[in-house]
């Protein structure tokens, strides 16, 4: 899932590529979508033979060590470091992996969690003064039209995300936009560097919060019967979508810009949709299909609509 690899890199300028990019690039930029996609069945497998907390905190452990090794601690204070860890691995995470636990489809979560753009551009408004645009507002009508549709099933439908699943998934969104807004804070950070330092805050309270209210009876039970497969989702999310993940991320940002690559994790939602479908059997209902198309319209009226012209370019 896109998190610090975005906003850390707002700031900076792209290098010095070519207006077009290559297919190589595309195609990086597309596995990295693919990647985080993919992540949401992922979780969905974990949790289901390991405690969400516990399984959360499992792939932060992994994630610091032993890469905080090779990876240079970023030049920022270690107070910032520990509100993004707490704010993205335990919130964010926490909430995201316990919902999934409960019964939210992998699929339409995904859809629930892009509402961490609008969430971020009200945050950083509050706290960092910015304007907010009139894209991002018209953005915001179409997504959250989405997510109250989402909300409202009809009577005697299945209820694949119930009104306290939501609710959890946007709390996770919310904790997302915390953390951004405190990344907006440390311009030109490495995405990665951020993320294996910022780690180091989450394990304890993750681990913390897995005993006092996953239970240790239930731990331990995971641990002695773990199966391939979770042990292959712990990896994966510790390795793959944090380490490789956000390396080539961060990678492709500083050689070409945000500009040009930020766009392609809009992909992600997609890439999760399929992949739930596939390899989940989630389906959804016509509702939650029109609901899901509102919340990704309003994510790209909110990335790529017209911007406000200036006063010497009105008629």
């Amino acid at each position: 899932m896109t998190t610090a690899a975005t906003t850390t890199s707002e700031q900076r300028s792209p290098g010095p590529a070519s207006s077009r990019l290559s297919p190589a690039i595309v195609l990086l930029a597309l596995l990295v979508s693919a990647i985080w996609g993919f992540n949401f069945v992922v979780i969905k497998v974990g949790v289901s033979g390991m405690p969400p907390l516990f399984l959360a905190g499992l792939r932060f452990v992994l994630s610091v060590f032993p890469a905080i090794l090779f990876v240079k601690k970023p030049a920022i204070k270690w107070g910032q470091l520990a509100a993004y860890g707490l704010f993205l691995g335990v919130g964010e995470f926490g909430f995201l992996f316990t919902a999934l636990k409960l019964g939210a489809p992998a699929g339409i979560s995904s859809i629930v969690l892009q509402s961490q753009a609008f969430l971020t551009a009200i945050l950083a408004a509050v706290f960092l003064r910015e304007t907010v645009k009139g894209r991002t507002w018209a953005g915001l009508v179409i997504a959250a039209a989405g997510l109250v549709i989402l909300s409202l099933p009809q009577a005697g439908e299945a209820v694949s995300l119930t009104p306290l699943l939501a609710a959890m998934v946007i709390l996770a969104a919310l904790f997302w936009a915390a953390a951004n807004i405190v990344a907006r804070r440390m311009p030109a950070t490495d995405a990665l560097g951020l993320m294996v330092w910022s780690s180091l805050f989450s394990i304890i309270p993750l681990f913390a919060l897995s005993f006092a209210l996953e239970g240790s009876a239930s731990i331990w039970a995971s641990l002695r019967q773990i199966a391939p497969l979770t042990v292959g989702a712990v990896f994966y999310l510790a390795f793959l979508s944090t380490l490789v993940g956000y390396g080539l991320w961060n990678a492709l940002i500083m050689r070409h810009g945000a500009t040009k690559i930020a766009p392609f994790s809009l992909l992600v939602p997609i890439f999760s949709l399929s992949s739930a479908a596939l390899f989940l059997g989630e389906g959804f209902t016509l509702r939650e299909g029109l609901a899901s198309i509102l919340v990704l319209a309003g994510l790209v009226v909110h990335a790529f609509g017209p911007a406000k012209k200036p006063k010497s370019e009105r008629g």
